[in-house]
Protein backbone atom coordinates (compact mmCIF):
# COMPACT_ATOMS: atom_id res chain seq x y z
CA UNK A 1 0.00 0.00 0.00
CA UNK A 2 1.40 3.45 -0.55
CA UNK A 3 2.14 5.89 1.52
CA UNK A 4 0.72 9.86 1.65
CA UNK A 5 -0.27 12.57 3.43
CA UNK A 6 -3.94 13.11 3.16
CA UNK A 7 -3.45 15.58 0.46
CA UNK A 8 -0.38 15.14 -2.38
CA UNK A 9 -0.14 18.99 -1.17
CA UNK A 10 0.53 17.79 2.13
CA UNK A 11 3.19 15.48 1.14
CA UNK A 12 5.16 17.21 -0.61
CA UNK A 13 5.65 19.72 2.39
CA UNK A 14 6.18 17.33 5.24
CA UNK A 15 9.18 15.84 2.73
CA UNK A 16 12.67 16.19 4.00
CA UNK A 17 15.94 15.53 2.80
CA UNK A 18 15.96 12.45 4.32
CA UNK A 19 12.84 10.03 3.08
CA UNK A 20 10.90 8.13 6.38
CA UNK A 21 8.38 6.06 6.33
CA UNK A 22 5.16 8.31 7.65
CA UNK A 23 3.63 6.46 10.45
CA UNK A 24 0.01 8.25 10.38
CA UNK A 25 -1.16 7.93 6.64
CA UNK A 26 -1.91 4.13 5.47
CA UNK A 27 -0.63 4.55 1.47
CA UNK A 28 1.92 2.45 0.32
CA UNK A 29 4.48 4.99 -1.83
CA UNK A 30 5.18 8.37 -1.06
CA UNK A 31 5.35 10.31 -4.44
CA UNK A 32 8.48 11.43 -5.84
CA UNK A 33 8.89 14.90 -4.00
CA UNK A 34 12.12 17.32 -3.51
CA UNK A 35 13.92 15.74 -0.92
CA UNK A 36 14.45 12.55 -2.47
CA UNK A 37 17.80 12.29 -3.97
CA UNK A 38 18.48 10.48 -7.30
CA UNK A 39 19.79 7.37 -5.91
CA UNK A 40 16.54 6.96 -3.28
CA UNK A 41 14.64 7.34 -6.50
CA UNK A 42 16.66 5.14 -8.98
CA UNK A 43 16.23 2.04 -6.13
CA UNK A 44 12.30 3.37 -5.90
CA UNK A 45 11.74 2.94 -9.28
CA UNK A 46 13.60 -0.42 -9.90
CA UNK A 47 11.81 -2.03 -7.42
CA UNK A 48 8.53 -0.81 -8.73
CA UNK A 49 9.63 -2.46 -11.61
CA UNK A 50 9.17 -5.80 -9.91
CA UNK A 51 5.81 -5.16 -7.94
CA UNK A 52 2.73 -6.66 -10.35
CA UNK A 53 0.55 -3.92 -11.62
CA UNK A 54 -3.31 -3.28 -12.19
CA UNK A 55 -4.74 -5.77 -14.61
CA UNK A 56 -2.65 -9.13 -13.89
CA UNK A 57 -5.26 -11.54 -12.92
CA UNK A 58 -3.11 -12.40 -9.90
CA UNK A 59 -4.40 -9.32 -8.13
CA UNK A 60 -7.89 -10.54 -8.47
CA UNK A 61 -7.23 -14.36 -7.07
CA UNK A 62 -7.41 -15.72 -3.70
CA UNK A 63 -3.38 -16.85 -2.47
CA UNK A 64 -3.28 -20.15 -0.91
CA UNK A 65 -1.82 -21.27 2.87
CA UNK A 66 2.02 -21.21 3.13
CA UNK A 67 2.48 -24.80 4.70
CA UNK A 68 6.50 -25.12 4.47
CA UNK A 69 8.10 -22.63 6.54
CA UNK A 70 11.69 -23.06 5.23
CA UNK A 71 14.87 -21.46 3.97
CA UNK A 72 13.30 -20.85 0.74
CA UNK A 73 9.99 -18.78 2.51
CA UNK A 74 12.51 -16.91 4.53
CA UNK A 75 14.48 -15.58 1.46
CA UNK A 76 11.25 -14.66 -0.02
CA UNK A 77 10.15 -12.60 2.97
CA UNK A 78 13.74 -11.23 2.68
CA UNK A 79 13.29 -10.08 -0.81
CA UNK A 80 9.59 -8.27 -0.15
CA UNK A 81 10.57 -6.72 2.87
CA UNK A 82 13.53 -5.42 0.63
CA UNK A 83 11.10 -4.46 -2.33
CA UNK A 84 8.72 -2.68 0.28
CA UNK A 85 11.67 -0.65 1.79
CA UNK A 86 13.31 0.61 -1.70
CA UNK A 87 9.55 1.52 -2.86
CA UNK A 88 9.14 3.75 -0.32
CA UNK A 89 6.48 1.21 0.84
CA UNK A 90 4.62 0.47 4.29
CA UNK A 91 3.54 -2.91 2.61
CA UNK A 92 3.65 -5.56 0.69
CA UNK A 93 1.32 -8.68 -0.06
CA UNK A 94 2.91 -11.85 -1.92
CA UNK A 95 0.39 -11.30 -4.89
CA UNK A 96 2.44 -7.93 -5.51
CA UNK A 97 5.43 -10.17 -6.72
CA UNK A 98 3.08 -12.51 -8.33
CA UNK A 99 3.71 -15.30 -5.82
CA UNK A 100 0.21 -16.38 -4.55
CA UNK A 101 0.94 -17.41 -1.32
CA UNK A 102 -1.19 -15.91 2.19
CA UNK A 103 2.29 -13.87 2.91
CA UNK A 104 2.31 -9.96 3.43
CA UNK A 105 5.66 -7.84 4.62
CA UNK A 106 4.69 -4.34 6.92
CA UNK A 107 6.84 -1.66 8.67
CA UNK A 108 4.17 0.91 9.25
CA UNK A 109 7.07 3.45 10.28
CA UNK A 110 10.77 4.11 9.80
CA UNK A 111 11.78 3.29 13.56
CA UNK A 112 9.65 -0.12 13.14
CA UNK A 113 11.80 -3.73 12.76
CA UNK A 114 9.26 -4.71 9.50
CA UNK A 115 7.74 -7.64 9.93
CA UNK A 116 6.57 -11.24 7.69
CA UNK A 117 2.71 -12.34 8.61
CA UNK A 118 1.98 -15.81 7.04
CA UNK A 119 -1.35 -17.12 6.75
CA UNK A 120 -2.73 -13.98 8.12
CA UNK A 121 -6.34 -14.00 9.52
CA UNK A 122 -8.56 -11.57 10.66
CA UNK A 123 -10.05 -12.31 14.29
CA UNK A 124 -12.31 -9.12 15.17
CA UNK A 125 -13.14 -5.23 13.92
CA UNK A 126 -14.42 -2.91 15.76
CA UNK A 127 -17.69 -1.17 14.63
CA UNK A 128 -15.76 1.91 14.78
CA UNK A 129 -14.27 3.28 11.48
CA UNK A 130 -12.67 5.89 9.46
CA UNK A 131 -12.44 6.95 5.89
CA UNK A 132 -9.31 7.92 4.63
CA UNK A 133 -7.10 7.86 1.16
CA UNK A 134 -5.64 5.50 0.42
CA UNK A 135 -3.10 4.31 -2.92
CA UNK A 136 -1.22 0.57 -4.03
CA UNK A 137 1.66 0.22 -5.22
CA UNK A 138 -0.02 -2.18 -8.14
CA UNK A 139 -2.38 0.91 -9.08
CA UNK A 140 0.06 3.58 -10.18
CA UNK A 141 -0.66 7.57 -9.56
CA UNK A 142 -4.22 6.43 -7.96
CA UNK A 143 -5.41 7.25 -4.30
CA UNK A 144 -8.91 6.79 -3.62
CA UNK A 145 -11.42 6.86 -0.19
CA UNK A 146 -11.54 3.69 1.77
CA UNK A 147 -13.64 3.32 5.01
CA UNK A 148 -11.94 0.77 7.66
CA UNK A 149 -12.62 -0.17 10.93
CA UNK A 150 -10.45 1.70 13.42
CA UNK A 151 -8.95 -1.37 15.33
CA UNK A 152 -8.36 -5.15 14.28
CA UNK A 153 -7.04 -8.36 16.21
CA UNK A 154 -5.13 -10.11 13.24
CA UNK A 155 -3.54 -14.02 13.71
CA UNK A 156 -0.90 -15.53 12.01
CA UNK A 157 2.25 -17.16 11.69
CA UNK A 158 6.07 -15.80 11.96
CA UNK A 159 8.56 -16.80 9.02
CA UNK A 160 9.24 -19.82 11.25
CA UNK A 161 5.63 -20.98 11.24
CA UNK A 162 5.00 -19.79 15.24
CA UNK A 163 1.49 -18.86 16.11
CA UNK A 164 1.24 -15.10 16.66
CA UNK A 165 -1.69 -12.49 17.69
CA UNK A 166 -1.63 -8.94 16.67
CA UNK A 167 -3.95 -6.21 18.23
CA UNK A 168 -3.72 -3.14 16.03
CA UNK A 169 -4.97 0.11 15.68
CA UNK A 170 -5.06 2.75 13.43
CA UNK A 171 -2.31 3.16 10.87
CA UNK A 172 -1.27 -0.50 11.83
CA UNK A 173 -4.92 -2.19 11.50
CA UNK A 174 -5.41 -0.03 7.93
CA UNK A 175 -2.40 -1.16 6.43
CA UNK A 176 -2.81 -4.92 7.78
CA UNK A 177 -6.35 -4.72 6.76
CA UNK A 178 -5.18 -3.53 2.74
CA UNK A 179 -2.53 -6.37 3.16
CA UNK A 180 -5.15 -9.35 3.66
CA UNK A 181 -7.80 -8.03 1.41
CA UNK A 182 -4.96 -8.43 -1.39
CA UNK A 183 -4.57 -12.30 -0.05
CA UNK A 184 -7.85 -12.53 -0.90
CA UNK A 185 -7.87 -10.79 -4.42
CA UNK A 186 -9.62 -7.49 -3.06
CA UNK A 187 -8.01 -4.06 -4.17
CA UNK A 188 -8.91 -0.66 -2.98
CA UNK A 189 -11.09 -0.04 -6.03
CA UNK A 190 -13.45 -2.85 -4.60
CA UNK A 191 -13.75 -0.94 -1.46
CA UNK A 192 -14.46 2.68 -2.34
CA UNK A 193 -17.67 4.18 -3.69
CA UNK A 194 -18.85 4.01 -7.36
CA UNK A 195 -18.12 7.43 -8.45
CA UNK A 196 -14.23 7.44 -7.07
CA UNK A 197 -13.89 3.56 -8.55
CA UNK A 198 -15.25 5.16 -11.83
CA UNK A 199 -12.36 8.28 -11.86
CA UNK A 200 -9.91 6.09 -10.95
CA UNK A 201 -10.29 3.26 -13.50
CA UNK A 202 -10.82 5.71 -16.08
CA UNK A 203 -7.22 7.14 -15.17
CA UNK A 204 -5.75 3.83 -15.07
CA UNK A 205 -6.90 2.72 -18.42
CA UNK A 206 -5.31 6.07 -19.53
CA UNK A 207 -2.33 6.22 -17.74
CA UNK A 208 -3.29 9.36 -15.05
CA UNK A 209 -3.22 10.39 -12.24
CA UNK A 210 -6.37 10.02 -10.00
CA UNK A 211 -7.58 11.45 -6.30
CA UNK A 212 -11.20 12.02 -5.00
CA UNK A 213 -12.02 15.17 -5.32
CA UNK A 214 -12.27 18.38 -2.39
CA UNK A 215 -15.61 18.51 -0.61
CA UNK A 216 -15.86 21.78 -1.82
CA UNK A 217 -15.26 20.88 -5.43
CA UNK A 218 -17.87 18.48 -5.75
Amino acid sequence: MTQQQDTATEQQEAATETVELEHETPIETVPAAPGIDEETLRKREAALAQVVQYGDPVLKSRASEVNDFDEALSQEIDRMIVLMQESLGVGLAANQVGRLRRLLVFQTNSDAVPQALLNPEIEWLSEESEPMIEGCLSLPRVVVEVERPLYARVSGQDRTGAGIVIEASGHEARVLQHEIDHLNGVLILDRTERAQRRGALKALRRGESYAPPDDDEQ
